[in-house]
């Protein structure tokens, strides 16, 4: 019988297992759906015995395929800035968990902007007032929910799946943490002034530890034997960069998804510049790794919305087409149908399509929404480059990165190559990898360095005179969506 370490990746709409054997391949995998809800605009929301049921489906369906795996340890990647509470005595959710899309307390934000604390939050959390981050979620939902009971649990989804695997310890890891604009970045520890301007208690969050670490055991889960190492939990993009072996300062990578995650590491906590935000990548030892991300609410999501508005059937007939056309023929499509997120965090921008002739051809239209991912990527890039340091490989994973075409784009307008994963599953990989360094399967990420596995990168291949004008292009657009109606 092998040894493997078991890989959940609970993302916003699927729940994946992996198991990753001791040479780092992938022996098996399964996924199952998770529900999105939209009760309102601008609102989403999940069922947390959905993200559950999901989770305990995926990982039956993983273990089915390889039955003779011995599990060495589990580890846990997670999507973040969703939210949830929960009855510390039953382990009842109270209310929805409410997703990091979601927009439900943009004007509780703009309240604590006019009032002055952004200033203060981001010198504290690396993170803006915006309501992709958990804090004033977490309010509403004490507001709305907490009533019911008294003695809450508050959890990102990591922390609610060790809760469901263990049987109630009630922990996360410093990256998620991270995220919930709670913890104090620079101190390693929830800040209470924080806490108090949310209206959150304290004694409601969990216990906050390394990524690489045993947070429990697994204990009458059903689909799982009782007693597993629970030996990791990290943010999915956090993941996905030390998946990828970003262990020197500088390293970054971009991960494509419904939305999209550009990160870099850096030696030190800084406070960011507008428009990007600094968050912990990972802690080993004791020890954070710092880094400057922005991140993308609409990023491939854009595409099968664009296909179904030109009536094609589905992504790659979408992406066929734009391919046909070596440009947009003018057109200029911004995807911000939720909002902008990094780095012009407006929650009242709305998506446009402009640029129109009588020229125009469905070509144009289909190219533009695929140049608006490289777009957005090169807005984000371009603040983490000018803000100093070193920049390092930049790797690329998720979905899209798949794509030639797409990454080409990508290499075009931020002017560096880009090297794609030959490995899809980089969240995974880095939960795996962080876990089996808790239980002695690999050794050091010496080791770990030494298992990713790369493409040969795409370099750019564009002149310095088209990525200008297509730039200057899309920047006049993006004005164009924050404009008032």
């Amino acid at each position: 019988m092998g040894k493997a370490i078991l890989a959940i990746d609970e993302g916003t709409t699927n729940s994946k297992a992996v198991l990753v054997s001791h040479e780092g391949d992938i022996i098996a995998s399964a996924s199952a759906p998770v529900p999105i809800s939209h009760p309102r605009s601008g609102w989403v929301e999940q069922d947390a015995g959905e993200i559950w049921r999901a989770t305990s489906k995926a990982i039956a369906e993983c273990l089915k395929k390889a039955p003779d795996t011995e599990i060495a340890a589990l580890g846990i990647s997670n999507q973040r800035e969703s939210i949830l509470i929960w009855d510390r005595n039953t382990g009842r959710p109270l209310g929805p968990v409410v997703s990091w899309q979601c927009r439900r307390t943009a004007d509780a934000c703009r309240g604590l902007r006019e009032a002055g604390h952004e200033a203060d939050v981001i010198a504290r959390t690396g993170l803006p007032l915006d309501p992709m981050f958990p804090a004033t979620k977490i309010a509403w939902l004490l507001q709305n929910h907490g009533h019911e009971q008294a003695d809450i649990c508050i959890g990102t989804v990591d922390s609610w799946l060790i809760w469901k695997l263990s049987g109630e310890v009630h922990a996360t890891d410093c990256s998620n943490a991270a995220r919930t604009q709670l913890f104090n970045l620079s101190e390693g520890r929830w800040d209470e002034d924080l806490c108090s301007l949310f209206g959150v208690d304290p004694a409601m969050l969990p216990n906050v530890f390394d990524s690489s670490h045993i947070f429990g055991a697994t204990s009458g889960v059903g689909v799982l034997p009782d007693g597993i190492p629970i030996a990791a939990a990290i943010g999915d993009s956090h993941a996905a960069l030390f998946g990828h072996g970003a262990f020197s300062s500088g390293d970054g990578k971009i991960t494509f998804g419904t939305g999209s995650s550009v990160m870099k590491t850096i030696a030190d906590y800084i406070v960011p510049p507008d428009g990007i935000t600094t968050t912990i990548a990972w802690s080993l030892d004791g020890r954070p790794t710092y880094a400057f991300e922005g991140n993308i609410l609409v990023s491939a999501s854009i595409f099968p919305w664009t296909a179904d508005l030109l009536g094609l059937d589905g992504v790659e007939a979408l992406l066929e087409l734009a391919r046909s056309v070596d440009d947009t023929g003018g057109v200029t499509l911004v995807p911000a149908h939720v909002g902008l997120g990094a780095p012009h965090w407006d929650a009242d921008a709305r998506g446009l399509v402009c640029g129109l002739s009588f020229s125009t051809r469905p070509a144009h239209v289909a190219r533009a929404a695929a140049e608006s991912l490289a777009f957005q990527v090169h807005d984000v890039f371009s603040i983490m480059a000018d803000a100093g340091g070193d920049v390092g490989r930049i790797s690329v994973d998720g979905g899209p990165s798949r794509n030639r075409f797409l990454m080409q784009l990508v290499a075009d307008y931020i002017d560096r190559p880009v090297t794609p994963c030959r490995n899809a599953e980089a969240s995974a990989m880095g939960a795996a990898h962080l876990a089996g360094l808790a239980v002695g399967f690999w050794p050091d990420i010496e080791a770990l360095a030494e298992l990713a596995s790369r493409e040969p990168e795409i370099r750019p291949a564009t002149t310095a005179a088209r990525r200008n004008a297509s730039i200057a292009s899309w920047t006049k657009a993006i004005a164009r969506t924050t404009l008032p109606v």
